[in-house]
């Protein structure tokens, strides 16, 4: 039995029962990004004999058990993802949304919103998966009608029903999807709380008063439309990896965050936690009682044998490429998004020193690579090739271009617009160092720049590298986009870093203060 402090909580609902009509418990992931199999703590595939010496999280083989273990724990209960199942691992590079559907199929989940991963091979991959589900995908916030792979099949809401209750669902992506991810040109992203409310107004006509929002937008927007939105009792997260919880320091709030009468979860990432709320409506179908925690898959949470097996026996083709030997780290390199999306951090800093270091000698001066597309950390010891992929599973190619000084100056505004978001914009550099002021007024936010120990010029023009997602405006780099002498078909970012790491092993990670807030 999981995590037997749950007692508590079932007795203060059982408690609430004799004013109440229905009990439901929610159990939910969000942002897995394939990691069918365990992880470290720095997020990276985990080695069978750490698994076996329980050091490792999360894989499937345990959330099965975890969501077997709370199904026979709570008479309802429905199963639901927030988002970002696509991406992440050589299985997702293999295998696309075939293998994330059959899993989750596998565990039986009700329901998921759209992330802005599912959309990273467009729309065509996208419906592919839909049609392996045997659940619905929702997303509300988006017209779809132009796009022919997604019109009249991509729910905005779906209704479920358990122990005599209807319950709505509603799904909502990032509105900035576009910039995100590949979602094509016929589709148009706006904003989730319009989405939201125009789909609970529609549900509450057909009698449905008990309504749950699967939210890919972020632990801030999620408050947003909790603020913004009537009819809402539950917002399950995603997109974020928000940690939240009610009895640790650590964690970004408490689980759940309650705006007015709507609860709030989210569950981290990457299947570390299974997160279980317990809610109460009464007669009316208000919303009087969410308590819960996310529950940590560690050691102590049994393998699933069947789900392990398949897991193993799925990973056979990936384990040539991702067994080879690159390197040693002397000590563990951190990449988690926490570190890489708020400050410079050792994975992203190596990140942008490999790229400016393989083409510097074409007169490139800087690199600028986004603190999201660093997707991992690796531990101390024996770098591998597939831990490298987890860091840089994109499979995106190094561009290098040339920019005026102010064009330099503009992409770092845009950097560091959502500092404080989590958001994946956060510039790691190579070359260059910055100071910035996150809570100056647009326009204002960059203070100081220096390229190769000089003040920037700016009407002067440099080399730039960075990857070809920024290139094409992705997280918002649109001055990217018409930049001079553009060249986007360089190396794979991965093979660069992994032959970084290789030509520096053993290597030893730092993290200094070429990026730092102004005083």
């Amino acid at each position: 039995m999981l995590h037997r402090a749950l007692a508590t909580t079932a007795l203060t609902l059982c408690a609430s029962m004799a004013v109440a009509e229905f009990e439901l418990t929610i159990l939910h992931t969000n942002d897995f990004h394939a990691r069918f199999e365990p992880i470290t703590r720095y997020d990276n595939t985990c080695k069978e004999d750490a698994n076996q010496a329980g050091e490792c999280y999360g894989g499937s083989a345990r959330l099965a058990t975890a969501i077997s273990d709370a199904r026979g724990r709570h008479e309802n209960t429905i199963l639901v993802d927030g988002g970002d199942q696509f991406q992440g691992t050589l299985f997702y590079t293999y295998y696309k949304g075939t293998m994330a559907a059959k899993m989750m199929n596998k565990m039986g989940y009700d329901a998921m919103t759209v992330g802005n991963h599912e959309f990273d091979d467009g729309p065509e991959v996208l419906r592919g998966f839909m049609d392996a589900l045997n659940f619905p995908i929702l997303m509300s916030n988006a017209d779809v009608s132009g796009e022919k792979y997604l019109a009249g099949v991509l729910k905005k809401s779906t209704v479920i029903s358990r122990g005599g209750e209807r319950i709505g669902l509603i799904g909502v992506t990032p509105q900035n999807t576009d910039e995100l991810a590949s979602p094509g040109p016929y589709i148009v992203f706006y904003d989730p709380v319009d989405g939201v409310q125009t789909q609970v107004n529609l549900l509450r006509d057909q009698g449905i008063n008990k309504i749950i929002v699967l939210s890919h937008s972020g632990y801030l927007v999620d408050q947003r439309i909790a603020a913004e939105t009537e009819g809402v009792d539950v917002i399950v997260g995603g997109h974020s990896n928000t940690y939240l919880h009610s009895d640790d320091e650590d964690a970004a709030g408490p689980y759940p965050t309650m705006v007015g009468n709507t609860a709030i979860v989210q569950a981290y990432a990457y299947g570390k936690f299974l997160g279980e709320l317990n809610v109460v409506f009464d007669d009316d179908g208000e919303l009087v009682s969410a308590v819960g925690a996310p529950l940590i898959m560690d050691a102590s949470v049994h393998e699933d044998e069947s789900i392990k097996a398949r897991v193993t026996e799925a990973a056979i083709p990936l384990d040539k490429i991702r067994n080879e030997v690159v390197g040693e780290a002397v000590e563990a390199i951190d990449g988690s998004s926490a570190s890489c999306r708020a400050g410079p951090c050792a994975m992203g800093i190596a990140m942008a020193e490999a790229m400016l270091g393989r083409v510097r000698d074409q007169g490139i001066d800087v690199a600028i690579t986004n603190g999201g597309g660093v997707r991992s950390g690796i531990d101390m010891g024996e770098i591998t090739k597939g831990e490298v992929l987890t860091v840089a599973p994109f499979q995106n190619t190094m561009s290098t271009f040339r920019l005026t000084g102010a064009q330099i100056v503009a992409a770092l505004e845009n950097g560091f617009s959502q500092v404080g978001e989590d958001a994946g914009r956060f510039p790691q550099v190579a070359g260059m160092t910055v100071t910035y002021d996150a809570s100056a007024e647009p326009g204002s936010r960059v203070r100081d720049v220096t390229v190769g120990g000089a003040p920037l010029e700016m009407d002067k023009l440099y080399g730039v590298v960075s990857n070809n997602y920024l290139r094409g405006g992705g997280d918002g780099y649109r001055v990217f986009v018409d930049a001079e002498d553009a060249y986007d078909f360089g190396p794979d970012v991965a093979d660069v870093l992994a032959d970084y790491l290789s030509l520096n092993s053993p290597f030893t990670p730092m993290v200094d203060d070429r990026i730092k807030p102004a005083e």
